[in-house]
């Protein structure tokens, strides 16, 4: 029978999907891998989602101790924002992360600036609070071919941008499952219908690049994985569906994007052009969600993914269609 833990849940063997908190429940996740008496962590959340993974440990007499890696497969704060703080108190620990986030997380102040240059002090302290930096001496650049050895298990690193220039995706042959971070989407369960899971690309500033994604997302297809585990959220099946729904609409949205591309409203044009692609998928997959509440789901995602489609827009070339 399995242990009823407050935060976390089993999705594979050894592998556990931590709700970190952030925002809302359900919508953002750590993985703790668990083999033998080691322990590690893939995605921390925010400082404020601490607290849950020492609940966890707790939970299945566990201790930070016990902890040998902290994994980050991108360094954007609700994902590597706690980082610091889980380093602190798991001093057996390594961090491992792209060889381009690692000075971030050395010395956090540019990534929190570049944060509050977006949101403002006040939401930055509210939602993700001080950063603390790591020392370089326990950061481990990884990238491609990279393997982390856990016990008896060997994980796997690929380099997946598209996303991010600094976004590693880790493949688990054990589990046939790939923990994707935010290259292979967003999944959120309230849109699960009986036809599967639902998913979506997620083209956050500033490093969105869909020649990029498109490959990376092939490449983690290809190992032909029976899941995958998403930040956003949770342990999903059907791969080579959810590959041809996130590819179908990655190309919708760039055709929607260069079609915007010189029009003085494209922010807000974006917006809603992306609401009506997203929910004319849901709709074809039968959700029961009405528009207004899919809508209300998105409306993070939808702000983000437009800032960041914006930005895309400027690098192109003039004239590029």
């Amino acid at each position: 029978m399995q242990k009823h833990l407050t935060y976390a849940q089993l999705v594979a063997p050894g592998i556990y999907c931590v709700d970190t908190g952030f925002v809302r429940e359900q919508f953002d996740a750590s993985y703790m891998v668990v083999d033998g008496d080691e322990v590690a962590f893939i995605d921390v959340g925010t400082n404020y989602s601490i607290p849950r993974f020492l609940t966890t440990l707790d939970e299945l007499g566990l201790s930070s101790q016990q902890v040998k890696y902290i994994v980050l497969t991108h360094v954007h704060l609700d994902h590597a924002g706690g980082a610091g703080e889980m380093m602190r108190i798991c001093e057996q620990a390594q961090l491992l992360v792209h060889t381009r986030g690692a000075r971030h997380m050395i010395d956090p102040s540019a990534l929190r600036a570049g944060a509050v240059g977006v949101y403002g002090e006040d939401i930055v302290e509210q939602s993700y609070g001080q950063l603390l930096p790591i020392d370089a001496a326990r950061v481990v650049e990884v990238g491609e071919g990279h393997q982390i050895l856990l016990g008896s298990r060997i994980l796997h690193c690929l380099d997946t941008p598209g996303h991010a220039k600094h976004h590693i995706a880790i493949w688990d042959p054990i589990s046939r499952g790939a923990f994707t971070g935010d290259t292979f989407g967003l999944s959120y369960r309230e849109f699960d219908t009986e036809e599967g899971a639902y998913i979506m690309p997620t083209t956050t500033p500033i490093q969105f690049d869909p020649d990029a994604l498109k490959d990376s997302v092939l490449r983690i297809a290809a190992l032909n994985p029976e899941c995958l585990f998403p930040t956003h959220f949770s342990r999903i099946n059907g791969v080579e569906r959810l590959k041809r729904l996130f590819l179908e609409q990655l190309d919708e949205i760039v055709v929607l994007a260069k079609q915007l591309k010189n029009d003085s409203n494209r922010h807000a044009l974006l917006k809603d052009g992306m609401a009506k692609i997203h929910i004319n998928h849901l709709k074809t997959m039968k959700c029961k969600l009405s528009t207004a509440e899919i809508i209300t789901f998105l409306q993070i995602d939808l702000e983000l993914n437009a800032l960041g489609i914006c930005h895309w827009l400027d690098k192109l070339e003039p004239g590029l269609n």
